[in-house]
């Protein structure tokens, strides 16, 4: 039986070509790229590179990307570091009740010792309203996080439009693009914001290495202290094999982009319209065109997710009910609750997060199979007995 693999939000394979750049860089190119001599020089170059393919992608400088362990690092850095760097003249963030726990619990680490924070309510689609942002903005903000698009349901802010608001009042702009970034077009200029986190497992570059791109000019306290790697912004010796692999997924990403946006894109409209017409009592969350080319995130009533997750893996097919971060957690996702479904729907949802390697056929294969698995949870369901 084909495994098809469904969940590519969580995380991707590193591609071939980035593992084999990589290798190179745990043996005989191993040097610290701070030390002076041939092999740290070598190391250094490599990072370099890398940091130039990095900005190339999101329309960036050089000096401007500042290598991290991953997107939950860039995430904290941009937090924290703005909200230090300006304690003289406020202590009030803004985001929205949608975002990853990544910046949820660094709002809540910032409240504990001083700031407040803003959490912006969503409509049914998951988008920010930019009149609320301009209304939440007080003579004490100074950041605003909202995330480009997001992880579980797949809808795309109008983050060039937030930027802009905050920009006209003098306020820091972060964006959580782990899930953009190397999947659709993103320019940080174009956007406006002064931060942007990314991640490189989620576009085929290997776990553990991302970055946070920190505009020329925005001031940012590091927290990580020590040897003053990355411009005295984040120390450490250098994950150069890591930083290798990011760079080379971000030059494939660039050079690859249109094509695979035009055939995800293609694959997800295909699958949401074969899952609401082949099952009765389906909902799309998430905008229906404002939205990720390779996310679909739909409640099933009357079931569970987790049944039919495990119902699926039977089947050979993966995919989520949410975020993999909170998987193991029975309460229902916070992203779905906050677009208004209740506790029963957001129980009930299924996320297909689709990649490079998804072809027309394992869309075939989840239309072929899930209905079969809905009808028989449903005649086993409580849910549906209540109804009747």
């Amino acid at each position: 039986m084909k495994r098809i693999y469904m969940d590519y939000a969580a995380t991707t394979p590193a591609r071939p070509e980035v593992v084999q750049a990589m290798l190179p860089y745990f043996t005989e190119a191993f040097g610290n790229p701070s030390s002076i001599y041939s092999y740290g020089q070598e190391a250094k170059a490599a990072v370099d590179q890398a940091r130039t393919r990095v900005a190339n992608l999101i329309g960036a400088r050089e000096e401007e990307i500042v290598f991290t362990s991953g997107g939950t690092e860039a995430d904290n850095t941009a937090l924290v570091g703005v909200a230090l760097a300006n304690e003289s003249k406020g202590n009030h963030i803004i985001t929205s009740a949608i975002e990853h726990h990544a910046v949820i619990e660094t709002c809540e680490f910032l409240e504990k010792r001083g700031f407040t924070a803003t959490h912006l309510k969503v409509d049914k689609y998951g988008l920010v309203d930019p009149d609320d942002v301009r209304k939440a903005i007080t003579s004490k903000t100074v950041l605003i996080s909202v995330m480009h698009a997001n992880n579980e349901i797949g809808t795309i802010q109008p983050i060039a439009e937030l930027a802009r608001i905050a920009r006209e009042a003098g306020v820091y702009f972060h964006t959580d693009a782990v899930q953009t970034t190397g999947h659709i077009p993103l320019d940080v200029n174009q956007l406006g914001v002064d931060l942007l986190s990314m991640s490189a497992h989620k576009f085929h570059g290997p776990k553990g290495v991302g970055a946070l791109y920190i505009k020329k000019g925005t001031p940012l306290t590091p927290f990580l202290h020590g040897g003053g790697q990355e411009k005295r912004r984040r120390s450490g010796t250098e994950n150069v094999p890591g930083i290798v692999g990011l760079g080379l997924a971000a030059e494939l990403a660039r050079l690859e982009m249109d094509g695979e946006v035009r055939r995800l894109t293609g694959l997800r409209d295909r699958l949401i319209a074969g899952l609401m017409e082949r099952i009765d009592h389906v909902r799309l969350n998430g905008h229906a065109t404002k939205r990720l080319p390779n996310n679909v995130n739909v409640s099933v009533e009357y079931v569970e997710g987790e049944s039919m997750i495990l119902n699926l893996d039977l089947e050979g097919i993966c995919a989520s009910t949410g975020s993999a971060c909170s998987s193991g957690s029975l309460e229902p996702s916070h992203v779905l609750l906050a677009c208004g479904l209740l506790h029963e729907q957001a129980h009930g949802s299924l996320r297909f997060s689709l990649g490079k390697w998804t072809e027309e056929g394992d869309i075939n294969r989840v239309l072929d199979v899930l209905p079969g698995i809905v009808s028989k949870l449903r005649a086993m369901s409580p849910l549906l007995k209540s109804k009747k």
